[in-house]
């Protein structure tokens, strides 16, 4: 029996994730972040040549497998795709390509399974000016991710990102193309002040979370684009963003980190960058029915109850009565 599947990942700058000297080329638009991807990916090079993304991350697997469950023959395909940066001078525009680093790439095969590990990455051409341990540096530092693919005897397999840089946003989408992982949190100063990547002595550690739903998606295109801009705010690591009990009037949008969600001191779960939260005290009593705390450190958007319509947001609330199911 032949099992194959595929995973990709793509990355992207959210707005407002760059930090210090280098920020204001985004602001006056000689830079720019980027449109969050779609919530499905079935055209790649549609998405690479509408600058959708910076760099992406295929990984293919097959194996086939014998009547006892063993590895009669393995294979993987796939590889990085590097975007591209465009700089503008007014009317002026520039597009560099990436530059490219040669896939890692190992295979461990076990009784009744074969995984795919895959490190693939680059840097853009664009000049990065920053230093590193106190030696001045000009290029940009690597972007990547580590992607895994295990494959089983039995019909299944599973995607895991093992790895990232720190920055920017890295999305994980299955082999129907369909979002699955996100990584939870982008730290623009740790990435500047790279040091270790796969292709050193070790990868960097990546907070990973599962992807919200799609209604979440447009809930936060409507709380970021509406006509009243919402508040951003910044916390630290264990912080409580709300707790149980108080009293709430206001939406949040989870821009980056993670957050765990606790009910009567029992942790339910974590959520991560696209979740919207707070919605169960508009619709209730007015008063947080969970304590939201800060895992890492998070960026939130605040916006007023009106934000958004109350359908939806009952809609919404179906899906994070977490309580019910724990």
């Amino acid at each position: 029996m032949r099992v194959e599947t595929q995973a990709t990942s793509l990355s992207w700058i959210p707005s407002e994730a760059v930090k210090g000297y280098t920020r204001p080329m985004f602001e006056v638009g000689i830079s720019h972040y980027d449109e969050p991807p779609p919530g499905r990916v079935d055209d790649l090079e549609a998405l690479r040549r509408a600058d959708r993304f910076r760099f992406a991350n295929v990984l293919r697997v097959w194996a086939d497998f014998g009547d006892d469950g063993r590895v009669l023959a393995h294979g993987a395909g796939g590889g990085g795709v590097m975007g591209s940066t465009t700089v503008r001078l007014g009317p002026l525009g520039l597009t560099l390509a990436a530059i490219s680093l040669p896939d890692l790439l190992t295979e461990t095969v076990g009784d009744g399974f074969v995984t795919v590990t895959r490190s693939a990455g680059g840097r853009t051409s664009l000049p990065f000016p920053r230093a590193t341990a106190g030696v001045p540096r000009w290029r940009s530092p690597l972007v990547w991710t580590t992607l895994s693919i295990t494959v089983r005897a039995d019909g299944t397999s599973e995607v895991t990102l093992s790895g990232a840089s720190p920055f920017p946003r890295h999305w994980v989408y299955d082999a129907d193309g369909r979002l699955i992982l996100k990584a939870g949190v982008t730290d623009f100063r740790a990435w500047a002040a790279q040091r270790a990547t796969p292709w050193g002595a070790e990868d960097s550690p990546v907070v990973v979370t599962a992807a919200e739903t799609a209604l979440e998606r447009e809930l936060s295109r409507l709380i970021m684009r509406g006509t009243r801009k919402p508040v951003v705010r910044e916390l630290a690591q264990g912080t409580a963003l709300v707790r149980q009990g108080e009293p709430g009037e206001s939406l949040f949008l989870l821009l980056d980190g993670v957050v765990t969600v606790d009910v009567d001191g029992r942790e339910l779960g974590r959520v991560g960058p696209g979740a919207v939260l707070g919605e169960r005290a508009l619709l209730e009593n007015g008063h947080r029915t969970a304590t939201l705390t800060a895992l890492t450190p998070i960026r939130v958007a605040e916006a007023g109850a009106d934000t958004i319509d109350r359908a939806a947001l009952e809609h919404l609330a179906q899906g994070h009565r977490r309580e019910e199911f724990a």
